[in-house]
């Protein structure tokens, strides 16, 4: 695999700044440019997007914000194939071109089979979508071949026994809690990774805000145990610092973080024995905190016959039930959030299409009961008749 630089730092566009919170499609792009432009004038030069993000619109956003205002050696750029999206090889080869021309490229400098896993596996296999990241490869239309994987390590194994000679990377969600968690069990997908000789892109070191928004009797410890340090430096450092990573993604909103994330990574220091210690207690904290493991990265959400608020609520399940009074400005939220049009939890029709696109393969419509329960049955829980 060819890395262009060293530095380990990426820019994650899943979530970049938006003008209207409840419309993914309108980009800030005067925040967006000065993000990117920042980013680039620090030295860092990776930029990944994929084609579902920001409803189907965030290539074409990259493309405004940075294809057309900066030399092409100037930056690297990383999307990725909508696994859940493509038909047969036609379309396959439908989506490529597409993808080409929302970004404004003749080439990507590295390019995934998205969300990788057993709902979508046997689909890649029947119409032959490792060889097709190959042979674009080989046509010189992408540099760098990989795929983002969010399963078990049995089915990674599997993967790359019969298809590593198709892919340069992987792209694995690494981070302090989810090393040894069961549904992401990343030291051992990590391993695996190692086993064949693959470098490692990082998704989710903060795992979706979690780790930057500590408990407080976690941020209490850290401020105590390593004064000066930061939740974000501990999450970025402790990914950077695995054996076999070549990239760390995080997704930047303001310059103040962009700043921070950055000056990490411009001189990095793997992480110390002490801030290794400190962090398995703060994973512990986090961990006795947490009702819902959500990353909030929305998957679950395309085509929710509801419509349901699915990450939205499940962040207003985990802070109220971090809370030890009986009224949680949790409640209010739920409410105008389900008041904005959004369905409420209780309206799951259970088809479980949710549950198959989740990365981190919760039972989703189980924690929709309990959501339902928490914020629909008491007095404060009150909406009006929503029509079909």
């Amino acid at each position: 695999m060819t890395v262009k630089n060293n530095l380990l730092f990426g820019f994650g566009c899943m979530r970049l700044p938006v003008l209207d919170k409840a419309d993914p499609s309108t980009f800030d792009f005067n925040a967006i440019e000065t993000l990117f432009d920042s980013f680039l004038d620090r030295g860092f030069t990776y930029f990944d997007t994929a084609y579902t993000y920001h409803s189907y619109q965030c290539e074409k956003a990259v493309a405004k914000a940075l294809v057309t205002r900066h030399s092409r050696d100037s930056f690297e750029l990383a999307t990725k194939l909508p696994l859940r999206d493509f038909k047969d090889r036609d379309d396959l080869e439908r989506v490529f071109a597409e993808q080409l021309n929302h970004c404004g490229v003749d080439y990507f400098d590295y390019y995934l089979l998205h969300n990788m896993g057993h709902n979508v596996y046997a689909e890649c296999v029947k119409h032959d979508a490792f060889h097709f990241v190959k042979q674009k490869k080989e046509e010189g239309k992408i540099r760098n071949a990989g795929m983002s994987f969010h399963d078990t390590p049995e089915l990674l194994d599997k993967i790359l026994a019969d298809y590593a000679d198709c892919l340069d990377f992987i792209q694995l969600q690494i981070n302090y809690v989810d090393m040894d968690s069961p549904n992401v069990q990343g030291a051992a997908c990590l391993a695996i990774a190692a086993k064949y000789g693959k470098p490692v892109c990082v998704m989710e070191p903060c795992k979706g805000g979690t780790l930057i928004h500590l408990p407080e009797k976690a941020l209490a410890l850290l401020k105590k145990e390593l004064p000066g340090q930061t939740p974000a430096s501990l999450a970025l450092r402790f990914a950077a610092s695995q054996k076999g990573v070549f990239k760390v993604l995080s997704g930047m909103n303001t310059l103040e973080q962009l700043e921070e994330n950055c000056s990490f990574f411009k001189d990095f220091k793997p992480l110390s024995e002490k801030e290794l210690a400190i962090i398995d207690e703060i994973k512990s904290i986090i961990n006795e905190n947490t009702a819902i493991p959500c990353t909030a990265c929305e998957y679950c959400t395309h085509g929710c016959p509801k419509n349901i608020a699915i990450p939205k609520y499940f962040a207003a399940y985990n802070s109220i039930m971090r809370t030890t009074g009986n009224f949680s400005s949790q409640q209010v939220y739920y409410n105008n959030t389900a008041l904005a049009g959004f369905g409420k939890a209780g309206e799951c029709v259970g088809c479980g299409q949710c549950e198959e696109a989740c990365p981190q393969h919760l039972p989703i419509r189980k924690y929709l009961e309990n959501v339902a329960e928490r914020f629909e049955s008491g007095k404060s829980s009150i909406f009006p008749t929503r029509k079909a």
